[in-house]
């Protein structure tokens, strides 16, 4: 529109009307800048500057209390991938991510439809499944001990009855990654629950009509050719945040297990917290630190490539 007004105009004029747009450009984009700035400076100072500082020292074999420190280059990530706890740990974080995503992903979905499927009592359901999600795990972790109790936990009563000996979930090696594991699904699956129901309610009705005329009776159907392929973005959303929460699990491990029994349980930010604030080892843990950061960008990357590819194709 300005392009056409400025080329009817003669040619003093055209060039005078071509130097106030582009003033008026400049000074949008210096109230843009001017807008944007406090984001942009907390960003660099929240987020930027502490990532910075974490690669400086894990650079170095600063401890903490101790004014002098030295770099020493990749030594601490050289140290990192032949210590056994952290590869253990790394491990351990690998395989409860693994378990705690997808069902508390596809559980969550599962949950979403049954609710958007009721018409009588929505909100009662939503509130009853967003609980956990609300509550303390801290406070929670008694509860867990409780009920996973090898003598007197309900659990292992409930499989007495059906004539199978319980084991001991949280201090047998074999059982608490995945015990760990069930509690982290209990714990996520009313966030994604809630995520799932935002999405549901954002397809048109209309969809499912057409579905129907062409053929879809069903409910396996419509939610085939309907409501899956609309979920695409918020399922991408959703698994993302789950790796996250995932892979950044830390209050259950230190409340139930602190990493026990034999490292059973170790994970990743609870290797972190035991060599910066237990062992003081700020050098080393801040290297840890950025493996962690590393992992979880990789993790992110797969994750988001795998899924937009399959969100495109359907």
């Amino acid at each position: 529109m300005h392009e056409t007004a400025i080329a009817n105009l003669l040619p003093a004029d055209r060039t005078t009307a071509r130097q106030a747009a582009i003033r008026a450009a400049k000074r949008e984009e210096r109230v843009a800048w001017q807008l944007a700035a406090p984001a942009i400076l907390l960003i660099i100072v929240l987020i930027l500057l502490p990532t910075l500082a974490v690669f400086v020292f894990s650079l170095t074999n600063y401890e903490l209390g101790y004014d002098d420190f030295q770099f020493i280059g990749l030594d601490n990530y050289i140290e990192l991938f032949g210590d056994r706890t952290f590869l253990i740990s790394l491990k351990n974080t690998a395989v409860y991510t693994a378990i705690v995503t997808p069902f508390s992903v596809f559980i969550g979905l599962g949950v979403a439809l049954l609710i958007e499927s009721e018409t009588r009592g929505r909100a009662f359901f939503r509130t009853v499944y967003f609980l956990p999600v609300a509550s303390l795990l801290v406070a929670m972790a008694t509860v867990f001990q409780y009920l996973l109790h090898p003598t007197i936990g309900p659990v292992n009563a409930m499989l007495s009855m059906l004539g199978i000996a319980g084991p001991n979930w949280l201090g047998s090696s074999s059982t608490v990654l995945t015990s760990l594991a069930i509690i982290g699904i209990w714990q996520s699956v009313g966030f994604n629950m809630v995520l799932f129901l935002a999405g549901l309610t954002a397809i048109p009705r209309e969809l499912y009509a057409a579905a129907e005329v062409d053929g879809a009776k069903g409910s396996w159907e419509r939610f085939r050719l309907v409501t899956w392929p609309m979920l695409g973005p918020t399922t991408l959303f959703v698994t993302t945040i789950s790796v996250i929460n995932a892979v950044k699990v830390f209050e259950t491990v230190k409340t139930l297990t602190e990493g026990g029994p034999n490292k059973a349980s170790e994970v990743l930010l609870w290797t972190i917290y035991q060599e910066g604030f237990v062992y003081l080892r700020v050098g080393y843990a801040s290297a840890m630190t950025v493996i962690f950061l590393a992992f979880l960008i990789v993790l992110m990357l797969v994750q988001y490539r795998v899924l937009d590819r399959r969100v495109h194709y359907t």
